[in-house]
């Protein structure tokens, strides 16, 4: 590149407008060197053009590109010397370059050199959205969209690091200055500016990443358990006849409200097969048998499943598919057939179930032959409980490229399900929101990339779906995990569900009336009395010790603060030992006690008393959850304003043999709803049926009866 074309070094940052004649790129230009109270670099070729046009009436032609690339790159330069921080380049020799290209389907290479190797730190690509205007040296105002994709396939081409500018004159200021200000945040840190490029095309909000990446340096803190929740002192025990008069309040009431049931359906089933994906990598056929692998590795988790194979209501399709292609497979000593059956069940060949999400899985085998997923079983379940009017509402959150399978298996399985119920289904999906991804980071806490160099962001688990449920329009809302479904006892089922549902119901009215009463000009400290007993014995809320010094005033609104809250009612059984996350009284940074479902992974197993404390406890959370997401006014609660965003997780995962940490958000029914009036009752074991394993398949819950 000659040397009149370079770029002077510097730590300025520049700022390069880019795109069509008439986007707005000098009104830009301006209004950012105002607002950064700097300089900015005007464009050449207008100044050159116009002075060639005045004196001779001569328009531009293609011996005018080099002598205006010249006085371009001149004015940038000069410019520069009297920037502050930021320098706002009007045009660029890239513009130039596309210009030449486009009028004389040429371009000198000295130029197209110049052009490709000057740097930016970002090119701010003006959009085609405002009014074309003319002047002596404008000529082009149709297919303006066709030039500004040449603009853009430009900068893709040659990899540069670019945002489109959309919008009137005020929102693109506005949006401009925001986008500068997270550049330099991602600047500070060192990241480049393809590296903000590409957060910001994920829609990730920069300081959330910030946080992240600084959650990831110090580590996160641990939940500091009081004690576990116990029958009593957290958890409502309730006996048969309460459960159903509860139900009774529930029925009597249910046609009022708008019900609808949610159910994250969007992971999917890697960890369902992971032992016999294992398997398949590890045996090797020639060298030994499946019963010596299996001493081997310990893997009963294989034994049982082998012993059960003909109850798994994907056997026999499975079993015909192996005998269509494999002519020979009778003659198959009995390693070969299982080998093979595994091997064409997670193939992507054929049934890829390790790759599919768990909803669209063979789950039940019923008498008559009909095999249900747990996408049907969730139909059959809706209309035992969340139904009014007639009508049910099913809200499922799936991956985008999955939801079509969903929809197909609901296509085919609706209609019977309406048929037998004379109930009206109606059903929705949402995403996990990408703007909900974090970063990923390697094992000295820095920014993890692939291959190409690009970072990694991994989706922020369940507590992601915060969004999604804040997002719904219900009174009731039950939750419940794609994989917990049952073959019998569904009217058991609906009697627990609906039970938690009256408890929900009963609550808020009493909560609402005391809210009413708060916005009342006759509320007496008796009044108060009551509420604050109300809030201790039912609410499970501790008052601060000083509470009786406060005026009536700040009572009420101290009050006000712990009532005015969404609820949730969370079903709890007798810990059996299975994994995952358990009631108990946790206290935060302010010394308050509240009710909280934990996780084994937020407490320190390391602190002899915290393990302690998590070795007493006496139940689990199935993931049943009844929650009401509207105030006493009949409106939405903002659910993402009652997260505990502290409480949040670390994991280590393995990609391509590289260590890699993911941070994931507060969990959906943790720290997610940490902030949520909360009330822990004890439901029987028959309520919680997860498919964790394939070998889940195998327990009464899930074979016919």
């Amino acid at each position: 590149m000659e040397e009149n074309f370079k770029q002077q070094p510097t730590d300025i940052i520049k700022i390069a407008m880019f795109g069509p004649e008439s986007t707005g790129k000098t009104t830009l230009a301006k209004q950012l060197a105002d607002h950064f109270q700097t300089v900015w670099a005007p464009e050449f070729a207008r100044k050159y053009l116009q002075e060639k046009w005045d004196s001779s009436q001569q328009i531009c032609t293609l011996e005018d590109m080099l002598p205006i690339a010249l006085g371009q790159i001149k004015l940038e330069n000069e410019s520069l010397q009297k920037a502050n921080k930021y320098l706002f380049c009007d045009t660029n020799l890239m513009v130039t370059k596309v210009f030449s290209e486009m009028y004389y389907d040429f371009c000198d290479p000295v130029l197209i050199e110049a052009a490709s190797e000057n740097k930016y730190d970002l090119f701010f690509l003006t959009d085609v959205d405002v009014p074309w205007t003319k002047d002596d040296l404008r000529d082009k105002p149709s297919d303006r969209q066709n030039t500004f994709n040449i603009f853009k396939e430009t900068l893709i081409s040659i990899h540069k690091p670019f945002i489109i500018i959309s919008g009137n004159i005020e929102e693109r200021l506005n949006k401009a200055i925001a986008i500068l200000s997270d550049l330099e945040k991602a600047k500070n840190i060192g990241l480049s500016s393809h590296d903000f490029v590409q957060i910001y095309e994920c829609g990730a909000d920069f300081d959330t990443i910030l946080k992240h990446i600084q959650i990831f340096k110090k580590g996160m803190s641990k939940t500091s358990l009081d004690r576990a929740a116990v029958i009593n002192d957290g958890i409502v025990k309730l006996s048969d006849k309460d459960f159903k008069q509860l139900e009774a309040i529930f029925d009597a009431k249910k046609n009022n409200l708008k019900l609808k049931k949610f159910v994250p359906a969007s992971g999917a089933a890697s960890r369902m097969f992971k032992f016999l994906s294992e398997f398949l990598n590890e045996y090797n056929s020639t060298e030994e048998t499946i019963n010596a692998y299996i001493n081997r590795k310990k893997d009963t988790s294989l034994t049982v499943f082998l012993a059960g194979l003909e109850k798994y209501p994907f056997y026999e399709e499975v079993d015909n598919t192996l005998k269509k292609n494999y002519s020979n497979y009778n003659e198959w000593n009995k390693d070969l057939k299982d080998y093979y059956f595994i091997k064409t069940l997670l193939s992507s060949r054929f049934y890829n179930y390790a790759g599919k999400p768990k909803g669209i899985l063979p789950f039940h085998r019923y008498e008559n032959q009909n095999i249900a997923t747990p996408i049907e079983e969730h139909l059959n379940e809706c209309v035992t409980y969340a139904t009014s009017n007639k009508t049910a509402f099913m809200h499922f959150t799936v991956s985008e490229e999955h939801q079509l399978e969903f929809e197909k298996i609901i296509h085919d399985v609706k209609p019977k399900v309406e048929a037998q119920s004379g109930i009206d289904i109606k059903i929705h999906f949402s995403y996990q929101n990408k703007a909900t991804d974090t970063i990923a980071v390697d094992a000295k806490n820095e920014p993890f990339r692939d291959e190409n160099g690009l970072l990694i962001f991994r989706p922020g688990g369940h507590g992601a779906l915060i969004d999604n449920l804040n997002n719904l329009d219900a009174d009731v809302i039950f939750i419940k995990n794609i994989d917990n479904v049952i073959q019998n006892h569904i009217e058991e089922i609906a009697l627990y569900k609906k039970a938690l549902a009256g408890i929900l119901i009963t609550t808020q009215e009493q909560v609402f009336s005391y809210l009413d009463q708060l916005d009342s000009n006759t509320i007496t400290e008796n009044n108060i009395d009551e509420i604050v007993t109300f809030v201790k014995s039912k609410l499970n809320n501790g008052i601060v010790s000083d509470f009786q010094k406060y005026t009536l005033e700040n009572k009420i609104t101290y009050i006000r603060e712990i009532l005015n809250r969404p609820i949730r009612v969370c079903g709890m059984v007798k810990n059996e030992g299975e994994p995952g996350g358990g009631p108990f009284w946790v206290r935060d940074n302010s010394g308050h006690v509240s009710l909280q479902i934990v996780e084994s992974s937020q407490v320190d197993t390391n602190n002899p008393d915290q393990l302690a404390i998590m070795k007493t406890a006496t139940h689990f959370n199935p993931v049943d959850l009844i929650c009401g997401i509207k105030n006493y006014k009949g409106e939405k609660f903002e659910l993402t304003q009652f997260v505990d965003h502290n409480s949040g997780f670390i994991v280590e995962k393995n990609k391509n043999g590289r260590e890699i940490k993911a941070y994931e958000l507060p969990g959906l029914w943790n720290g997610a709803m940490a902030k949520w009036i909360t009330i822990f009752v004890e439901v029987p074991l028959i309520t919680f049926n997860p498919v964790k394993t394939v070998n889940d398949l195998l327990k009464p819950a899930h074979q016919p009866q």
